[in-house]
């Protein structure tokens, strides 16, 4: 009989294995990019194209209406198109910060509107309470927008549709329905500011530039600004990085209603009156500038220089209806809204070429 050997078993527990880091994803080149991660030419001009083409249509839109309508080109030509154009490009430029977010504001009509009747209310009370009352009144609503989309996750839709419709409404109570018409006193500091011009150019048009200044400062050299574009991009996305995506959302909503606020009190400066009819469909003015200029609709892209494009080229094509005579105004809306549909297709032409190359 075989005995079994009794010899204890060495017994080895092995140590808990700490797991090897994750390996980092290897970037990934962007389409159309050669080996070294360079856009290659097509891929450059594309983007180019899909940035700067407003700009080159209006370049050929005052060329050729230059050449067809001598009196055009004229420098009081200039002045009263930059001028007129300076009150959308306001009301525009917050649009444009709502837009790259992935958002829209639909409000922005009928706050412009409540904003000069404001100003022209105020404006029997002195310089500060013009400008202010109108800026603290129109940056609520436009604080109540960012608050019910970013903290109460209602559709910007369906938000800024009911502050429209409100605002209009609390501007028809104030002027007893439309029969009441504010006036500003003709020989007031806030007059002057609608109405004061140097080198013959206004100072609505200044405050305009100035702000289109400040606004591509914003979005392409400070934090705030790569916030609005990752919003735009993901807000999920954005939210695992830790950018604050609420509050960048309610920042965006309450500047797009002071701008629009802003914008009304400036017109109604130089009108010297708060007009009650003004700012109708004005939004969807906003909104085609915008697009026009290369926002995408969709968020994520888009720059204040081409909002800029895009209002004066509303405002050069709006300029040349009445240089032609034969026309009404109502021509200006048939071809704007030609423009964006062309803007729209070539948009998502150029996106699906950069996927694709």
């Amino acid at each position: 009989m075989n005995e079994t050997s009794s010899a204890p078993v060495a017994r080895t527990t092995a140590p808990h294995a700490t797991p090897a880091p994750a390996k980092a994803p290897e970037p990934r080149h962007q389409a159309g990019a050669g080996s070294a991660g360079r856009p290659t030419t097509g891929q450059s001009f594309l983007d180019i194209l899909q940035r700067q083409g407003v700009l080159a249509v209006l370049i050929l839109v005052i060329v050729g209406a230059s050449f067809k309508y001598p009196a055009f080109h004229s420098l009081d030509n200039a002045r009263g198109v930059t001028v007129q154009a300076s009150f959308l490009a306001v009301v525009a430029l917050g649009m444009t910060m709502v837009i790259i977010t992935g958002g829209i504001d639909l409000s922005v009509g009928s706050v412009f509107a409540l904003g000069g009747v404001l100003a022209a209310w105020a404006s029997q009370y002195g310089f500060l309470p013009a400008l202010l009352v109108p800026l603290v009144v129109c940056s609520a609503i436009g604080l109540l927008n960012g608050f019910l989309i970013a903290r109460a996750g209602m559709a910007p839709f369906i938000v800024t549709l009911a502050t429209l419709l409100g605002a209009r409404g609390l501007l028809l109570s104030l002027t007893d329905e439309g029969g009441t018409t504010y006036l500003v006193p003709k020989d007031s500091a806030f007059a002057d500011l609608g109405q004061g011009a140097v080198w013959g150019f206004g100072y609505p048009l200044l405050i305009a530039l100035v702000l289109f200044g400040i606004g591509g400062l914003v979005l392409q050299r400070t934090s705030f600004g790569q916030s609005i574009f990752a919003v735009g991009g993901s807000s999920d996305a954005a939210t695992l990085m830790g950018l604050p995506v609420a509050r960048t959302k309610i920042i965006v909503y309450t500047l797009s209603g002071l701008l629009a606020g802003l914008a009304g009190a400036l017109s109604a400066a130089r009108l010297t009156s708060g007009v009650t009819i003004v700012g109708v469909g004005m939004e969807l003015d906003a909104i085609s500038a915008v697009v026009i200029g290369g926002t995408l609709l969709v968020g994520g892209a888009g720059s204040i220089s081409g909002t800029l494009w895009g209002v004066l080229l509303l405002a050069v094509i709006q300029n040349l209806i009445n240089q032609i005579g034969t026309l009404n105004s109502s021509y200006q809306s048939v071809v704007s809204g030609g423009f964006l549909i062309v803007v729209v297709v070539a948009q998502r032409y150029l996106s699906r070429n950069r996927r694709t190359t």
